[in-house]
């Protein structure tokens, strides 16, 4: 084996080879005294324990012993002379175990000074440490051990000096000369030095080794007060007996802030990455590096990333114009932040030419260990800058940006203002570290913010506008989406005018969260209000809706022969008719209504349940009809309103219900009280909530009559007809009216049996029905020129705003609508 080549080495020794340095570093690192032919002149209990050699059988041997590689050296004294002249030697090598094995280990040589210029080396090893971990790990160490000074000595046993290296000095102000054949009491007197003494005679007594820390000031430093870790071990002769003390003496101030800065990292990993709010992820990233790296700290986000809009800013491609910064985290040492003249959530001007500029623009961070503040520099742009420099003595500043792969997020501002070290390149590399995992969580809650604003617009796109009662009912709603934890969900609600006055009052929810469930619910939505138009009754509506729902199960498979997912959803739908205050409601899986009457008594209507849209199971939707007081007010919610993490659907129901118990409230309070009844904690799943107050039309507003099934009944009801448009003063429709009337009552004695039924409606429109018991359903036709029928649906449908025709038990109704004189759009009957 070949010696390694031999490394510079300077009086500012390390212990440990690649490893953190602290206290236990110091007391497991195996020593050993050589004299200056390389012979083993004294040795310890931990490099016994290292090696497996006593003291009886390496002192007074070659090194060699012990390290195979001095042999492969040309000779030992070659090797010891160009130790001496660079003073002293380090590297990896083999070392070897007394049962045969061969260790990795790091070797340091150390150059001991006695008296009358005599020399002495100390062989300090450790087990070799694999370069693992992470890259800031191995990269902050390195720095901040290489300027970690150790002293080292050796005493004898009436504890007097007899070697001792450069460093000592810088330890406690005693020069060499001062320092050698004295003991540590009679140059440094004093409570300290006794008990330095004391340990060493432990030591000494029974060959342990001791560790002793303290804390003191540097003889040539002003500053704050320095901790050390001083080291002891017994020096054993071939006898093994006790031939003095070996100290070694580190400052480990640095290391243990270093070892306080990596925890915080670890830290990081799972701080930073506890929220999906970009604002909040900024807020840890400042509170984590306060005071931690810096006195103060401030976080500017890119100010699409906060509202999840606009695609992400390239690194190099903001050209001459800038991107816009919003503050979104902001710590300091001093309370209230008095060094930003912005506070959270606020733009932050940048100024065309300054460091921050050329950080934004190449996305390279930036280190100004000392602050120019001289006048006309460009902090007197930055008026954030320019106030904490004239008023807090900001003196040191780095900017690192905030990058995800290619895209600008950010960039954050660290300043040191009452520590008066400057910022080094350590402290770069910490702040570089802690920035870019904050980035990977910045980059998530971009990502998601994204979504969640997608799915968010998407939503309340989808879902009404307003809400049209017409003179069926009054209408209010509450939708409040999920917390950012769950994201949006499938929730959506409707006022849907039918005709004859008749409305549908629809509340669904789809399985699910997110952008798909905001998607499904738009599918559902229009869906419903197709089958809404086809006036169906609400339980076939429902089985119609649950095809449905299975189907876009079936389109969303990404195979044909995969599983269909699962697309599941509740529904409650019902239909109000104010001429006869009835209500037909059917549910499908979905909470049950709340009807509340005039005088405020709450009752859950007992309605079948039926099972889920698309899952394929239970029992179906099933109808049921109920007469409703004028001025009932009927709630249809989902079940996030009723439902908590920690509270049961009873229990919502409970609370739901005491809320709704007020009659003279109007439907805006009862939303907004039941809405902020819920529990404190974020709801787990969206919360829907639709009040209306039913009406009625009285006999001034409804006229309807009875005729019988034969050609009679034509002339009757036109003339039925125009009496009531008079009435109601309304001649100006007579003409269209009585062809419209004229038209249904005639095929409806052509294509019916048994009588018919003719109802007049005044509401926001005129609405003329026709019953019978046909079961066919009209179908304009095109009447070819000498056809003397097949006009008459064609004469309805350009008389009327529309027309269309509904089933009944027992036949089928069909209606048309005019509009009103005071409304727009009245077709003329001329036409």
């Amino acid at each position: 084996m070949t010696m390694p080549m031999p490394m510079p080495m300077t009086g500012l020794d390390v212990v440990t080879l690649g490893k953190q340095l602290n206290a236990s570093d110091i007391s497991d690192t195996a020593i050993a005294l050589l004299d200056e032919q390389g012979t083993v002149a004294a040795w310890t209990h931990t490099a016994e324990r290292l090696v497996g050699f006593c003291a009886g059988d390496v002192v007074g041997r070659s090194a060699a012993l012990v390290l195979p590689s001095f042999k492969g050296a040309t000779t030992t004294s070659a090797f010891v002379e160009r130790c001496r002249a660079e003073n002293g030697w380090s590297g990896a090598t083999a070392v070897r175990h007394r049962d045969g094995r061969v260790l990795d280990a790091s070797v340091r040589l150390t150059t001991l000074h006695g008296q009358n210029g005599t020399a002495r080396w100390l062989a300090s090893v450790t087990d070799a440490v694999p370069q693992s971990g992470d890259a800031i790990d191995r990269s902050v160490r390195g720095p901040l051990l290489a300027r970690a000074p150790i002293g080292v000595g050796i005493r004898d046993r009436q504890l007097r000096s007899t070697y001792v290296n450069d460093v000592a000095e810088s330890h406690d102000g005693l020069p060499r000369d001062r320092r050698l054949g004295r003991r540590f009491t009679e140059v440094l007197p004093g409570a300290n030095a006794e008990t330095i003494e004391a340990v060493m005679r432990q030591v000494l007594q029974n060959g342990a080794t001791r560790i002793h820390e303290y804390r003191t000031w540097l003889p040539t430093s002003q500053g704050p007060e320095h901790q050390f870790a001083v080291s002891f071990q017994c020096l054993q002769g071939a006898d093994g007996r006790a031939l003095g003390v070996c100290t070694i003496g580190a400052d480990v101030t640095a290391s243990r802030l270093t070892r306080e800065r990596l925890a915080v990292l670890r830290q990081a990993s799972t701080r930073l990455g506890s929220t999906l709010d970009v604002t909040q992820a900024g807020q840890e990233l400042a509170d984590l590096a306060v005071p931690l790296l810096a006195d103060h700290v401030a976080v500017d986000l890119e100010q699409s990333i906060s509202f999840g809009e606009g695609p992400p800013v390239r690194i190099g491609a903001t050209g001459k114009r800038l991107p816009g910064l919003r503050r979104a985290g902001l710590a300091s040492i001093h309370q209230g932040v008095p060094e930003s003249p912005w506070v959270r959530g606020e733009p932050v001007f940048v100024p065309p030419v300054s460091p921050f500029t050329d950080v934004l623009r190449t996305g390279k961070s930036l280190l100004e260990p000392v602050l120019d503040t001289a006048s006309g520099t460009w902090i007197d742009k930055m008026p954030e800058l320019a106030h904490s420099v004239r008023e807090h003595g900001a003196h040191s500043i780095m900017i690192v940006p905030i990058r995800a792969l290619h895209s600008l997020l950010g960039v954050a501002l660290f300043v040191r203002t009452k520590d008066p070290v400057p910022f080094h390149e350590v402290d770069l590399l910490l702040a570089e570290e802690l920035v870019g995992r904050a980035a990977r969580s910045l980059n998530n809650a971009r990502q998601y913010a994204r979504k969640h604003t997608a799915a968010l617009t998407l939503q309340r796109h989808l879902l009404p506008r307003r809400l049209t009662g017409g003179t069926a009912v009054e209408a209010a709603s509450r939708y409040l989406p999920a917390d950012l934890d769950h994201g949006v969900g499938g929730d959506w609600f409707d006022v849907i005018p039918l005709s004859g006055a008749r409305v549908a009052l629809v509340v669904g929810d789809v399985i699910g969260h997110g952008l798909h469930a905001a998607a499904t619910m738009g599918r559902l939505r229009t869906a419903v209000h197709t089958l809404a138009a086809m006036e169906l009754p609400p339980d076939e509506l429902l089985a119609h809706l649950d095809d449905t729902v299975q189907r876009l199960g079936e389109e969303d498979a990404d195979t044909p022969d995969q599983t269909p997912a699962v697309v599941g959803a509740t529904c409650l739908y019902a239909v109000y008719d104010p001429a006869t205050r009835r209500c037909t409601m059917a549910r499908a899986g979905h909470p049950p209504p709340a009807i509340i009457d005039p005088q405020g008594w709450v009752t859950y209507l007992d309605l079948p349940p039926g099972a889920p849209l698309g899952v394929g199971l239970g029992d179906p939707p099933e109808s049921v009809e109920l007469e409703l007081a004028e001025g009932s007010v009927l709630a249809l919610y989902t079940d996030g309103l009723i439902e908590t993490r920690d509270h049961d659907i009873e229990e919502g129901m409970r609370r739901l219900g005491s809320v709704l118990a007020q009659p003279g409230r109007s439907l805006e309070d009862l939303c907004d009280i039941a809405t902020q009844s819920l529990p404190d904690q974020a709801p787990c799943d969206d919360v829907t909530l639709l009040l209306v107050r039913t009406r009625s039309l009285g006999p001034a507003r409804v006229a309807s009559w009875t005729l019988p099934g034969d050609r009679s009944a034509v002339s009757s009801a036109r003339t039925l007809a125009t009496r009531q448009l008079t009435e109601w003063g309304l001649q100006g429709l007579q003409d269209a009216t009585k062809l419209i009337v004229s038209e249904l009552v005639t095929n409806a004695v052509r294509h019916g049996t048994g009588q018919i039924e003719l109802r007049l409606v005044r509401h926001q429109v005129l609405t003329c029905e026709v019953s019978d018991t046909g079961p066919c359903t009209p179908r304009p036709r095109r009447a070819r020129t000498m056809d003397e029928n097949g006009r008459g649906l064609f004469l309805v449908t350009n008389l009327s705003r529309r027309w269309g025709s509904r089933p009944i038990p027992g036949g089928k109704v069909v209606w048309a609508e005019q509009n009103l004189p005071h409304t727009s759009g009245l077709r003329s009957a001329a036409a």
